[in-house]
């Protein structure tokens, strides 16, 4: 007798698709701001592109303009990373992307369950449904906002969402680089190297089914510098002239053929280096770069990216350079970079709410690789730092729609200030605004015990446009607000200076702005990577008594973060916050390895 599989049923505020950078900074920031969320995820490991499972480390605007690295969710994950995992060891890093997920209340995490259906009345999706591969159990999850993180677009099919797929003709949006005939063809997609020096001599023997290139012309005069650790091999690349999601398992196929008889040309045919390096892993899940793209009620170009229109409705940023992978990818011979479109970019660009969510169905955003954006435009935003703060705008957006009963489109046009103002305060950077301080804040007095900290106040927290906007003060010297008489203080806002750029951080400069790496030259095997000198690692926050005393309310010994808030709950004359600096004689200090307190918020709610 036939036994009917069990289906288990969620009703959550918002149900995100897709468990990538996108999609868990999405239900991430949804649940901190009060949301049920659930995360349906088709892989065994959160990260998309950036798990264990491909192992590409995230890029965004910080990594090619200087002062622009992701805050918010992003530079949490990266200090977290930077601070438990200094080997940078992919296992940790997906235990930490798993963490954050799974203990983060209001989130309930569905992995090995793809999507595969969805139910729609009147243009708004009403439940979708997968199965859980690892339980045999079909999952059902009802929402009142719906977010495609799936890289994929899965739930454009399945609910007639508006979508693109291809480039543009310079027809549509007289953009520079658009084609003069549109088609279908996309970037491709890559297959990653993981390799290791040792100290001895190390053979190989490649499988009779890879292919065999014997000289450099046979590989299309790809580089393939070993020791280039950020080349990491992105040109094992196909798929571009075919169908980027049907074809998949076929060019999967021909990556692994190629895969192995680059590794094979590098070992066997001519002088590489690479004698005593040994292949330590080899990815058999492509990390895909372009499928289908949404279409919203603005669609971002080439001129939004590289003149950085203003939008009202900003509420994320990009800063990588177009970077548009041509579609014949390993075929194409890379002499001169012909196998590329580039142009840098010297300034960031705003991401506006109208590109992030369907235009015409009424209960679906997105964030990832599938916003709306043209092909040349998405060749930008495509990176995973931009599609986190992406994310993180996502969830944001979608939370305060729901608080409020509204759409998206609603709420993008009714609530979008409260969305700005929101993503400000959680030190999210958007490029044209500034956080207003809090209204206890500004009715409060601010001093200090050495030097001016006006500029805490400016409601900019980070270096930008050559300006430090940051308070350089002393360890032991305290910061304190005061009021002529008690007030209720409901708690206190603080952002460190975690050096964005990483200029005073231990370790490979070509590794440090990346989540992990992938290639492991001897010369530092048994380095680890390091943590930001300036962060400040042990503050205390005190309260004025009644009597006039001051009292410690917290202290925190082991800071790692850049963004801390903490609940206060009292009803005082004063706050004030004394980062610390203990002499051992061990070591200098208790602090990362400097004496100056760099600050960039001290707030009090």
């Amino acid at each position: 007798m036939n036994e009917a599989l069990k289906i288990k049923r969620h009703k959550v505020d918002i149900c995100v698709i897709g468990g990538g950078i996108g999609g868990m900074f999405t239900a991430i920031s949804a649940a901190r701001h009060g949301a049920k969320v659930a995360l349906m995820h088709d892989r065994p490991v959160l990260g998309g592109n950036a798990s264990s499972e491909i192992r590409m480390w995230i890029s965004g605007a910080g990594t090619r303009v200087r002062d622009l690295q992701e805050t918010g969710i992003m530079e949490e994950l990266q200090l977290e990373n930077m601070y438990r995992n200094p080997k940078r060891n992919w296992s940790i890093w997906d235990s930490i992307l798993y963490e954050k997920v799974r203990f983060e209340p209001n989130i309930d995490l569905i992995l090995n369950c793809p999507c595969s259906d969805a139910t729609t009345e009147n243009g708004v999706i009403k439940s979708v449904r997968g199965f859980q591969l690892t339980t045999y159990i079909w999952h059902e999850v009802e929402a009142k906002i719906f977010v495609d993180s799936s890289g994929d677009s899965i739930l454009a099919p399945l609910t007639g969402a508006e979508y693109k797929v291809g480039r543009e003709s310079k027809n549509e949006y007289n953009e520079e680089f658009g084609l003069e005939v549109a088609d279908n063809h996309t970037m491709g997609m890559s297959i990653l190297l993981q390799c290791r020096e040792t100290d001895h001599t190390v053979k190989y023997t490649p499988p009779a089914w890879a292919y065999d290139f014997p000289d450099d012309d046979a590989m299309n005069n790809k580089p393939h510098n070993i020791y280039a650790i950020n080349t990491n091999f992105y040109w094992i690349e196909l798929g571009g002239m075919q169908n980027s999601i049907d074809d998949t398992e076929e060019i999967r196929d021909e990556l692994l053929k190629i895969a192995f008889g680059v590794w094979d040309h590098m070992k066997n045919h001519g002088d590489h280096g690479a004698e005593n390096w040994e292949l330590e892993w080899v990815g058999f899940l492509p990390g895909k770069r372009e499928s289908r793209r949404y279409v919203g009620d603005y669609v971002l170009t080439q001129h939004d990216v590289e003149n950085c229109t203003k939008f009202e409705d900003t509420v994320a940023y990009g800063g990588w350079q177009i970077d548009n992978h041509l579609p014949g990818g390993f075929h194409m011979n890379a002499k001169g970079g012909a196998h590329l479109q580039k142009r840098r970019l010297s300034e960031p660009y705003s991401i506006p709410l109208r590109s992030l969510y369907s235009k015409n169905i009424a209960n679906l955003m997105f964030a990832g690789r599938n916003i709306s954006a043209s092909h040349v435009a998405f060749s930008s935003t495509r990176v995973m730092g931009t599609i986190g703060v992406i994310g993180q705008a996502v969830g944001t957006a979608a939370a305060i729609a729901v608080k409020s009963d509204l759409l998206p489109r609603q709420a993008a046009s009714e609530k979008i200030k409260e969305i700005q103002n929101t993503l400000l305060e959680d030190d999210c950077f958007l490029p044209g605004l500034r956080r207003t301080p809090s209204m206890l804040t500004a009715q409060a007095s601010l001093s200090c015990d050495y030097g001016d900290c006006s500029s805490l106040l400016n409601g900019i927290d980070r270096r930008i446009w050559g300006n430090d906007n940051g308070y350089f003060g002393k360890t032991n010297k305290a910061i304190t607000y005061s009021f002529d008489s008690p007030q209720k203080i409901s708690g206190v806002r603080l952002v460190f200076d975690s050096d964005l750029d990483r200029e005073y951080t231990d370790g490979n400069p070509d590794a440090l702005h990346t989540s992990s790496t992938l290639f492991f030259p001897k010369s530092y095997n048994n380095t680890s990577f390091g943590f930001p000198k300036c962060l400040i690692h042990h503050y205390k926050i005190q309260v004025m008594d009644e009597s006039g005393e001051w009292y410690t309310k917290i202290e925190i010994t082991d800071n790692h973060q850049r963004f801390v808030k903490h609940e206060l709950n009292v009803t005082t004359a004063a706050v004030r916050f004394i980062p610390i600096s203990t002499y051992h004689s061990e070591r200098k200090t208790e602090d990362y390895g400097s004496s100056t307190a760099h600050i960039f918020n001290f707030e009090i709610f």
